[in-house]
């Protein structure tokens, strides 16, 4: 019986990481679609589009994926979604930014609104919070892409701002308006990246304890699991110690 309980809590791990990965690329191929309908379907002429591939890719989405979505954007029955982002306030002050793509801002924002509510936050009007962010590019390449001198050099040349470099990898940081010619010098240098994003980077951060912690973990895990929600930012600052409490819950 043991064995077949340790089976079936497998199975049903399995099970919930096969459900969130495909809920990630339903979102991935949402952006590939709005961004080829946007601009040109060729990723060589359209930088957003580029970036959601490049994006796609780095979650190992499969490429007949990525060729789907693309594809449906030509498509006369599309879904017509538009970019949203709403901001406010987490349980502890914390300022938090979610971006969406949706073909319903009521429904989606009524969602957005709810949870902030449900977990002890506030949502603001646009601008609110975004002062605490810079929006910034995130170029990542493996440790074995070469040394820390190699890839500050490069990145140097490239024109980026900042390189940090760990036993993991690389993680070069451009400005936004940057992030694609920077993005193309590096892949001429060095090969295609493992990760090129656009992101939205603290400036200023905001310390909590473990309680406020936990509420806002929920209310981001909350927001991250809705469809119309694309990307979740905040700037709270946690221990390492509360941090690994409360994940291992």
């Amino acid at each position: 019986m043991a064995g077949h309980s340790q089976f079936k809590n497998i199975m049903h791990r399995k099970g919930r990481q096969d459900a969130a990965k495909a809920k990630v690329f339903a979102k991935l191929a949402r952006e590939i679609t709005v961004a080829a309908k946007a601009g040109l379907p060729d990723p060589d002429m359209n930088s957003r589009l580029r970036l959601a591939i490049q994006s796609a890719r780095a979650e190992n989405m499969p490429k007949d994926n990525i060729e789907r979505a693309i594809k449906k954007a030509a498509g006369a029955d599309t879904d017509t979604f538009e970019s949203m982002r709403y901001e406010g306030y987490g349980p502890g002050g914390v300022a938090i930014m979610v971006e969406t793509l949706t073909d319903n801002r009521n429904r989606t924002g009524g969602a957005v609104r709810a949870l902030f509510t449900k977990y002890g936050g506030n949502l603001g009007a646009t601008g609110a919070v975004s002062h605490m962010f810079a929006r910034v590019g995130e170029i990542g390449y493996p440790a074995a892409a070469g040394s820390a001198d190699a890839m500050l050099e490069a990145a140097i040349d490239a024109g980026a701002e900042d390189v940090l470099s760990s036993p993991s990898g690389h993680v070069i940081t451009t400005s936004f308006g940057d992030l694609g010619a920077v993005s193309a010098a590096l892949e001429a240098k060095l090969g295609e990246a493992e990760t090129v994003k656009a992101l939205w980077k603290p400036v200023q951060t905001t310390s909590v304890d473990e309680e406020k912690a936990a509420s806002l973990l929920k209310l981001i895990a909350g927001l991250e699991e809705d469809d119309d929600v694309q990307s979740v930012y905040s700037n709270f600052e946690v221990s390492d110690a509360v941090m690994a409490k409360l994940t291992a819950a």
